[in-house]
């Protein structure tokens, strides 16, 4: 082998291992803040006087304005840079406020159980079409593979869930929570889309994040204000409160945003099935709630389904002639 060919050829190698090792970073801040993200329904069903409006407005809106806080700095220095993307900003901006709303209100009127699987299960798929549309990126047998796999877990875990808990909802509050379940899942993926296509412009992560959380913490501010009086009338509901807003809003999405400049939007949202699973093991630990056998055996097939996209391919070996 000649020497050139030989240096380009190791160039080449190690430029793959330093794309996939940052890929590896991207997907374990994603799963890091689902951990952090499948908390909060342990954690909002410590004050159930606080309302999902409240919640949701608090919790986003107030980890969002941290978020742009944080990015004051970078934003000073390079503003022309986020104005360039602004079309994005905006559109991930207004899900942003939009999100949490559809969300809590899915997961009141619904159920839990119902609400977040239809809320964070349908999520890659709309990222996928989103990606696919706008950018004309085709779907990877892997991630397909993947994510089949997660959701037929996810609809076995709702039904091991409803198989052992009694269902006070009626029809018409079912197919509302359901209705703004698929919403809540739309804005989701919208907005991980449009952070996404930021820093793929060469938006720094930390700015991206900040700047879409913090105008989208600006908009949920009425909604606080109409709806948040409850959260102050005991220091347990004000707890709660603080809890959700700082550690899965503020940390959870800081560790999303730093996952999101090395992982697609479509990847990303698949990882974040990881959520739902962690919020029924934490009901069944914490709040004591009961699984049938379908729900376990739903609870490893999203384990299976995260696996199929989390671990790394084997490198094809590459064939080089020996030198003439």
């Amino acid at each position: 082998m000649a020497t050139g060919d030989s240096d380009a050829h190791h160039k080449d190698r190690s430029g793959l291992f330093k794309v996939k090792a940052i890929t590896q970073r991207g997907i374990i801040w994603v799963l890091a803040a689902s951990v952090l993200w499948g908390t909060t329904g342990t954690a909002a069903a410590q004050a159930p006087d606080v309302g999902p409006l409240a919640i949701g407005a608090a919790a986003m809106g107030i980890g969002g304005l941290l978020q742009g806080v944080l990015a004051t700095g970078d934003l000073c220095r390079h503003r022309a840079e986020v104005a360039g993307q602004w079309r994005a900003l905006a559109l991930s901006s207004l899900t942003v406020a939009l999100y949490p709303l559809a969300f809590y209100s899915s997961m009141r009127l619904a159920g839990v159980a119902v609400g977040t699987v239809i809320s964070i299960g349908s999520a890659p798929v709309a990222a996928a079409i989103i990606e696919r549309l706008v950018d004309g990126r085709p779907f990877s047998r892997r991630w397909m593979l993947g994510t089949s796999l997660a959701m037929t877990g996810l609809l076995a875990l709702t039904a091991g869930h409803l198989a052992t808990s009694a269902s006070g909802t009626s029809h018409a509050d079912s197919v509302l929570g359901s209705a703004l379940g698929l919403f809540a899942g739309f804005t989701y993926a919208t907005y991980s889309w449009g952070a996404a296509r930021m820093m793929r412009a060469g938006v720094q992560s930390r700015l991206a994040m900040g700047t879409i959380f913090g105008i989208g913490g600006l908009l949920l501010l009425p909604v606080l204000l109409v709806s948040g009086a409850s959260i102050l009338q005991s220091g347990r509901n004000f707890a709660v409160v603080s809890y959700m807003a700082l550690v899965p809003m503020f940390i959870g999405y800081l560790l999303f945003g730093r996952g999101l400049a090395s992982v697609t939007a479509s990847v990303a949202t698949t990882l974040s099935l990881l959520e739902p699973a962690v919020a029924t093991l934490l009901a069944v630990l914490v709040l004591h709630e009961r699984l049938a056998l379908s729900g376990w055996l739903g609870l490893v097939a999203v384990f299976a389904g995260l696996l199929v996209i989390t671990v790394p391919q084997r490198s094809s070996r590459v064939r080089v002639s020996p030198a003439k």
